[in-house]
């Protein structure tokens, strides 16, 4: 989950960063792309760990940023970098903004995992302390662009950008509901009530795919970076970021997700997993919805099954992190309330699901 700030420092660490060998990597860099930094640059976290671990480079005149899986419990098909590089690499020159891919190690032996390195983009991640400083149309339109982005993401031709063996479109959502079954198998570490049944009333009303397009896996207005205020691109979407879970599959997915976040997500009293969304001040799920529909030609009908399975989703990889927190495997603060939100995304996904009046 980056985290991504305009202006930021880059104060010299007193001791090595976990998860990056520095001079190793810059090394490596050395080598492989001659002069896109500086042998003696610099190194910063910006991402607490929950997610993959991301880590700005600086050497004074350039930029690049560094990702790498978290550190232990890295569970099977998850992480994958060469995911993350092949799709924003496939992306440049559509209308989707994405940083710009520099290079790919799969070599462990260089940084103890497989990383890639690509552009810094220069911008605002908007959460709730941002929000609060946007005029009520300053945020009316970031959401739009928002979803104008999401939407003209899901009529990207999947074969003309090279995707085509990307994902299996056949059958995605039962896979996915087994898949992020399997995660939360593996991470249980407590009783959650009301999880295993909303699994299982997932399962029994899986929807009739419309069609397939590229699925992020994780949008959300966070994973954004936009232009700042005053900076004359009048909050543009400048860069779309976190690309670890993408895949071919039902777009739709991305739609629900975010819809869990900005709906639920947002207003849960939780401040270490709060979202920005409708609580903030920003137009409702229901208008950004409209929007959506607005440039793509889709039934939204079945939307609520997408929003369950987008709060259990959330619910899983929450549960995830809170596992890696108790086995003290995770890189930065705030950890700890965690994995209290998760029954609160279980029972909301049992209440959204109980709306899908085409079960």
């Amino acid at each position: 989950m980056p985290q991504y700030r305009v202006g930021m420092s880059d104060p010299r660490p007193e001791k090595p960063l976990p998860g990056l060998d520095l001079a190793a990597v810059l090394g490596w860099l050395s080598t492989q792309t001659p002069g896109v930094i500086g042998a003696t640059a610099t190194a910063r976290l910006i991402a607490g760990g929950r997610s993959n671990l991301t880590y700005l480079l600086d050497d004074g005149e350039h930029r690049l940023v560094l990702r790498r899986p978290p550190l232990g419990h890295v569970l099977a098909t998850a992480h994958d970098m060469a995911r993350e590089h092949r799709i924003i690499s496939a992306l440049a020159g559509t209308v989707v903004p994405v940083p710009r891919a520099l290079a790919i190690c799969p070599d462990s032996s260089v940084n103890a995992a497989p990383f890639y390195v690509m552009s810094y983009v220069e911008g605002l991640v908007v959460r709730a302390e941002e929000s609060a400083g946007l005029t009520e149309s300053a945020r009316y339109e970031l959401a739009a662009g928002m979803m104008t982005v999401l939407a003209d993401l899901h009529e990207v031709d999947v074969d003309a950008v090279g995707l085509t063996d990307f994902g299996r479109p056949q059958g995605f959502l039962e896979r996915q509901l087994r898949r992020w079954s399997l995660q939360l198998d593996a991470s249980r570490s407590r009783a959650l009530p009301g999880i295993d049944r909303l699994r299982e009333d997932l399962a029994t009303a899986v929807p009739l795919s419309q069609g397939s397009g590229i699925v992020h896996g994780d949008y959300r207005l966070d994973n954004l970076i936009v232009a700042p205020p005053g900076a004359g691109d009048a909050l543009t979407v400048r860069a779309v970021l976190d690309w670890e879970m993408a895949t071919i599959g039902d777009p739709l997915t991305d739609l629900g997700l975010l819809m869990a976040y900005w709906d639920v997500m947002g207003g849960i009293d939780n401040p270490t997993v709060r979202n920005v969304g409708t609580a903030a001040g920003y137009p409702d799920g229901a208008t950004l919805v409209g929007w959506y529909q607005a440039r793509r030609d889709v039934d939204l009908g079945r939307l609520p099954w997408y929003t369950a399975f987008g709060l259990f989703k959330l619910a899983v990889i929450l549960e995830g992190i809170h596992y890696r927190f108790q086995l003290g495997q995770t890189v930065g603060d705030d950890f700890a309330q965690i994995g209290a939100a998760v029954p609160n995304l279980v029972e909301a996904g049992l209440a959204t699901l109980a709306g899908d009046k085409r079960r």
